[in-house]
Parts: C-alpha cells; structure tokens; sequence
C-alpha cells in the first residue's frame, strides 16, 4: 500500500520546523543565544504544556534513595539549558547542586610546542572546563531517618527533577529544573498536609570567592576573574509562601514557609569570537545573574515550568521509540534496580533499553543548545579537576558526541559542534600555519609546505592545542560537519561551514606523498599517501599510509566535491582534489592475519584488543566499506575479522563504536550484546553504568570517572540498528536483535539524504513504515529484502504497509 500525504508533519527535524515549534511556545526570542547575556524576557505559553500523568510515566527514570555529596557524578541527576548544567543529590534535609557553566574553562590559546614537539596540556597552560558554584538548601528536621515514602524522579519529556517523601504525615515535594528562555535553574518546594520549611540557602564559589548578600530580592551572589581574564559570577535569590525570606550574613533564610522557589543563574564574560580573545568586555556576569534571578523570581513557578516546558517538549518529542514490553516485575523496579537486574538475570528490559537511549537524547538537549558543545564531561562536573580537563578529544569522542543528533531528531543541537569549529577556525588556521611544519613536530609534513588548517588531539575555547597534533583530525571534523548538511540538505548550512571543507582539503593537498606499491601479480603503481602519522592511540607514531588517515582523506575528499557541486564553487580545484582521491591508497587485507591492515604492513603494529578502532572508520562513520555489492567481499570479510580481534569487552565509547560497527555489517545480535554489556552496573569504579546512568570509564582499579560519549553513541547504535541510510539509500531494520523483534516502533529519525523515517514492525518484519522529506526527493527504500523507489517532494510523505 503506497500512501502520500502533502501536509508537512508537526514534528520534523529541521532548524525551520523547530523554530515554529519554539515560537508558538514562545521560546523564539532566546534562540541563538551564543553566551552568557541580557535578553527579552519570553512570552510564556498561553496553555499548559505539561503532559498528563499518565503520559508523563512512559519516559520516567525513578530511584529509592538520593544522591550522595560525595558522589554527585554516579548518583546525582543531571539537569541543564544547553550552557548551564547542574547535578542534584535530592537529599530531604540538605538539596545538593554543583553548577557549571560550559565556557567557565581555565587557560588559553596555548599556542606554543615543547620541545618534544606536544603542545603544554595541564590545567594552567592549556586550561580546563571547572565548576562555577554549588548551592546548599539546608532544611533541617527533614534526615533520611525520620522521612518516609521517598522517591525521586528524572522527567526526560519535560526536563524536570522531582522528588517526594513524607514527614510526619506531611506530604513535601521539590522540583527542580533548568529553564533556557529564562536562563536560570529553578528549586521548587512544596507541601501537603499543614507543613512548612524551615531552613538556609547558600551559594558557594569554587575557586575562593567571596559571597555577599543583599535584602533587596532578598538575594546573594559573587563575581572573580581567572588569570586568563575571564569574568564569571553567579546569583541566588528565593521566594516564600506565608514565611519569612531573609538575608542571614552571606546566606539567605527561610522560616515557616508554606512554599519556597529558589531561583539561580551564573556564568562568564565568553564570547565566541576570536577577534575580541573570546572575550564580551560589556558583559558583568555577577550582576547580569542578579537581574535574571530577581526577573525570573517575579514570575509565578508556574509560569517558569510551563516556560521551561513548552520550551523543552518538542525538541524532545521529535523522537518516539519502542522496543516492545517489558515484565510486570521488571516495572516494579526502580531505574538502579532495573539496570542490575538485567546484568544479573541476563534477561532483556526493552523499555529499560529504549529508556536509555532517551536519556541520552536528554542529555543531548541539556548540554548543546546556544553555547559551547559537549565535551567528554559536557556541563556536568562534581569539582574542578575532570580528567583530561574535560576538553574537546579530536579522536572519536566529540565526534561521538555528535553522531546522535542528526539521527534522533535533533538537529538543531548540532549548531553547537558547528559553531564551535567556525569560531576556532582563525586560530586553528593561525597556528598551523606557524608550528604545524615546526621541527620538533613529528607529524610535520615531508615536502616543507604547508596550507589550510590542522587540529591537535584536544582542543578548547580559545583555539587552544594540547597534548599531540592530530593531522587526521580536521578530517574527522569535518565528516560530521559534511554529514548534517547530508541530514538536512540545508544549503546556507553548507556554505557556512564550507571555509572549514575547503581549508581541510587544502590541508591534506600539502600532505599527501607519493609512493609505490606493489600489487599480487607484482604489478608494480604509484599511490598517494599520509605522511607520518599515528593510528590514534596505539602502534607506531611514524608511519605512512595508515588506515586511519587514508580512509579519513578520501571521505573528506569526496564530500568537499560534493559541496561544490551543491553550492557552485571552485569546480576546477574540486575536480583537482577529485584527481587526488583517486590516486588515495586504500587499505588492503593482511595475509598473515586476515584482518583489514591497519598500517601498510601485513603484520599487527598495535594492540590487537585496542580501544580505537581506527583501521574501521571506513565502515563507520564512513560507509565506504559495506556489506553490499559495492564493496569487494575479501575487504568486508577483512573488515569483520579486525572488528571481531578487538572484542566485546572495552570501555563504554568504544563498545558503542563497536556496536555501531556491527550494526552496519548487519549482526543484530553482537550490536545488541555491546548495548547490553554497556547497561551493566559500575561497580568501584568500573567501566558500565552508574546509579543516575552515567557512562563510567575505569581509570584505574577502583577508580572510574564519568565520559559522555558512550551516553550518546550508544543510543546512536539503537538507532543504527534500526535504520540505516546514506545519500539515496536507506534499509529498514538491518540489524534488529530477537530482544526487539517481537513489536516495536520508531518515529523521527533522520535518515541522510533529507527525510525522516518512522517504522513499525511485529516479529521481525516491517509493518508500516513512513518517509517524510525535508528536503530530500528520491531515495531507494529497503525492507524485507526488496528495494523500492521513493520520490518526494520537499514536505511531502509517503506510508508503505506489511514491507
């Protein structure tokens, strides 16, 4: 059955479409908000957003007990706007936020080399994201021994933190949440039952600082500067019902109140523009976070909620997934429950597998919207050390971090990435230009020249470099650049980031040597070739031609040609580059291992086992190896050999890149197992899930921190396993595991080639699957074997039935 309907769908992941969406919730005028500044206040929506309680349940993370102090990265639950992100411990008697701000980072642009050839990497020279505050509600008479009936609650579909206990007879209740068009975090207390709260607020700074208070609001707030003159401050004021709010020193008090709203905002003078040093000298943060806590505080906590709301729910809503049924027993648990249970028993929990892609999606949505991207930690911190500085990793991991956002649906917090690399270009470029061709760099390029612009392996606000140059890294950068504009056929998109493609190339024009190998007749041809380089993080440092780099490169060459054919630019330098490509060495098999050769050498350089599976990115994120007829059998077989060397058992990214992996060579099973061995609980620091379903990645025995990557690449893979597509392509559940076959269903996701994709399916087959463009117009759509034709005009949607 073939069904079209011409009326757009409501929910659509396209810049256009969310911005209606976010207009008619009256959010329109805080879109685009780069940093920490002054802005209108927002309409408030007219209707109440809030989803009923019923519906609300179907996307609820619950638990028994709160967060420790002590523990806040395994057990606090994560809320945040896109800048601002604070972890809550949900403790009765003493409510726990730390609070970061993306762009509150230490350091600077760091452009210097050692003599080692590595850029300084430390706190102080190449910097690192800290904390900004934590706040403290003290209610004393509230301690766990004397609560009953506790429970706290994660809302993904609303972005709101709840949580309920009872004390003597009295029913309290708090919620929490992060409101972007207000630009605070707000701390709601209520109660049932004839009780009051009692107790004291106070803000604190994490470098030293001095906090004052003032009656007017009441509220407190302090102000400092780094080294590196960066400006930061942050803000509290509260608000009762019946009571008395009062300034007591440099903290605020509450006595008898039926009802208390704290209300708190914070960040830094950042501004993404290398021209001003990254710096808005106009911007006073201490002071413009008073004026948006004593703003927000005059509006009532209901119109902030159903603000914060109407804002939040139709990013979120633009994707819906089931994975089929979970047990009656299995619902009775709470969310850590579930998630040792399922290790345990070995039995899946579909809707505890859907749950935590979703909590990825959260995640995705409260960490990049309107600032700095997501990071390893993104803005979530429990101190002012986070490993590796919390930085921008070039090697997998802010790809990783991105990889989600175009496929489920959110789209528009792609910008993020986006923007982030636009406003490092100069620097990049700059300094490039200068060190990349240094002596002591031993990455530098053979034939002396050098042009475009290159990245080291982390990176951070101000342009700055440290640890290694990575010369396949703007490669990878510009991938997932070059794939949202696959996504959403956004030409103005293209051009944006177009200076980005074309300095890239340029690059690798500059880089590329010429040598010769010799094929199995002994027919002997010259082929093009990286010059030195690492196959990220393993095996030698000085080798030619690796996998890594040559896949990276020809990917990279062929989209730059793309992009100019799209926008009708520089066709004879394409056709150039295009000449270049074609010349590109391309990985061979082993004989001596039968694996896909990750240097040009029969024998394994590395670490079998290793994290990185650099040798494969040709087979994701690239797609040039696939299973089909266009890829020669011996390269898949080789391909599938490698990936099965590496194992099944490593850190939470690298399980998550594995599993992608698999799921594009169409074993449902092994994809669905790295799913699975990534859910189990984290014990003593190991590597798997924490309480609040953070991905902790063991550092030392005993010792595990949380990355976020594999929060975000892991509901990638759900996906992958769910639809597949390329520019004109696009299969139907190519890798559903047995756990997910018996019912399920998934709506909105971004398939390349601009449309978006909804399927349902009963046991293992395709009951009704929906193609929408939105901004594609033909694509070959595969399910059950069979291939079928799919032309559409912009906007237009075509449903298929019992594929």
């Amino acid at each position: 059955m073939d069904h079209r309907n011409t009326e757009p769908r409501d929910i659509r992941p396209s810049r256009r479409g969310f911005l209606a969406l976010a207009a008619a919730a009256g959010a329109a005028s805080t879109l685009g908000l780069p940093t920490f500044a002054a802005s209108a206040a927002p309409r408030r929506p007219t209707e109440s957003p809030m989803l009923a309680a019923g519906e609300a349940t179907r996307n609820q993370l619950w638990w028994q007990a709160p967060g420790s102090p002590n523990s806040m990265i395994e057990q606090g639950l994560p809320v945040g706007n896109g800048r601002l992100g604070a972890l809550a411990s949900n403790d009765p008697a003493s409510e726990h936020l730390t609070i970061s701000d993306a762009t509150l980072w230490t350091g600077g642009l760091n452009d210097t080399l050692q003599d080692d050839g590595q850029f300084p990497y430390g706190r102080d020279d190449f910097g690192s994201l800290t904390l900004l505050a934590t706040l403290t509600v003290d209610i004393p008479g509230h301690d766990l021994g004397v609560v009953d009936n506790y429970r706290r609650t994660l809302d993904l579909a609303q972005a709101l933190v709840s949580t309920t206990y009872d004390v003597d007879g009295v029913s309290y209740r708090r919620q929490i949440f992060a409101s972007r068009p207000d630009d605070v975090i707000v701390l709601h207390f209520s109660q049932q039952g004839g009780g009051s709260y009692t107790g004291t607020i106070s803000l604190a700074g994490t470098h030293g600082e001095s906090t004052t208070a003032d009656s007017a609001g009441p509220h407190a707030s302090f102000g400092a500067s780094f080294a590196n003159g960066l400006r930061y401050g942050a803000a509290v004021t509260a608000r009762g019902n019946g009571g008395k709010v009062a300034v007591t020193g440099s903290s605020i008090s509450f006595t008898g109140c039926r009802e208390l709203t704290v209300v708190l905002s914070g960040g830094t003078n950042y501004a993404p523009d290398p021209a001003a040093g990254f710096r808005d000298p106009s911007v006073d943060p201490q002071r413009l976070a008073r004026t948006k806590v004593l703003a927000a505080a005059r509006e009532s906590v209901r119109d902030l909620l159903h603000t914060h709301v109407a804002d939040f729910r139709p990013l979120f809503e633009q994707l819906g997934l089931s994975l089929g049924a979970s047990s009656a027993t299995q619902r009775e648990l709470d969310t850590w429950e579930r998630v040792q249970a399922r290790w345990r028993d070995n039995v899946p929990d579909p809707e505890l597998e859907a749950a935590y892609l979703q909590f990825g999606r959260y995640l995705m949505i409260s960490g990049s919207r309107g600032s700095l991207p997501i990071g390893l930690q993104g803005p979530w911190l429990d101190g002012n050390d986070p490993d590796w500085m919390g930085d921008y990793h070039t090697d997998v991991n802010i790809q990783m971090n991105y990889w989600l956002a175009d496929r489920a649906g959110l789209a528009d917090c792609f910008d993020a990435f986006a923007d982030y690399c636009l406003a490092q270009l100069p620097a990049w470029t700059d300094v490039t230009r200068r060190l990349f061709n240094s002596p002591t760099n031993r990455f530098r390029n053979s034939s002396g020249r050098i042009a475009g612009w290159a990245v080291a392996f982390s990176t951070n606000p101000y342009g700055g470099s440290g640890w290694w140059w990575h010369p396949s890294g703007n490669a990878w950068l510009c991938q997932n650049l070059f794939e949202h504009y696959e996504y959403t056929q956004d030409r103005a998109y293209l051009a944006k980031v177009y200076p980005l493609l074309k300095g890239a190339v340029q690059f690798w024009e500059t880089r590329l040597v010429t040598t010769t190998v010799t094929d199995a007749s002994g027919a002997a041809r010259e082929v093009l070739v990286a010059d030195s380089d690492w196959s990220a993080e393993h095996g030698p440092q000085d080798t030619k031609g690796n996998t890594y780099s040559q896949e990276l490169v020809w990917n990279l060459f062929q989209n730059y040609r793309t992009a100019t054919q799209v926008l009708g630019r520089d066709t004879g330098y394409a056709e150039t580059v295009d000449g270049l490509r074609q010349r590109l060495y391309l990985p061979e098999v082993s004989p001596t291992t039968g694996w896909l050769q990750e240097w040009m050498s029969a024998d394994n350089l590395g670490e079998t086992t290793h994290r990185h599976l650099s040798p494969l990115i040709g087979l994701f994120p690239g797609d040039r190896i696939r299973p089909d007829d266009s890829t020669p059998q011996e390269i898949v077989t080789g391909a599938t050999a490698l990936l099965t060397a590496r194992g099944m058992n490593s850190f939470g990214w690298a399980n998550a890149w594995r599993s992608l992996c698999w799921a594009r060579l169409k074993n449902a099973e092994k994809a669905y197992q790295l799913i699975v061995n990534n859910l189990r609980p984290s014990t003593n620091g190991s590597n798997g899930t924490a309480m609040n379903l953070f991905d902790i990645y063991e550092t030392n025995p005993g010792r595990g921190i949380f990355q976020i990557d594999a929060n975000l690449g892991t509901p990638s893979a759900i996906i992958e396993m769910l639809v597949y597509s390329r520019p004109g392509h696009v299969e139907l559940l190519p890798a559903l595991p047995a756990a997910w076959a018996g019912a399920g269903s998934v709506s909105g996701v971004g398939v390349r080639g601009g449309f978006v994709a909804d399927v349902s399916w009963r046991n293992g087959k395709v009951t009704k699957a929906t193609l929408t463009s939105v901004g594609g117009r033909s694509t070959t759509l595969v399910a059950g074997g069979a291939a079928r034709q799919i032309n559409l005009k912009p906007g237009e949607s075509v449903t298929l039935r019992n594929l």
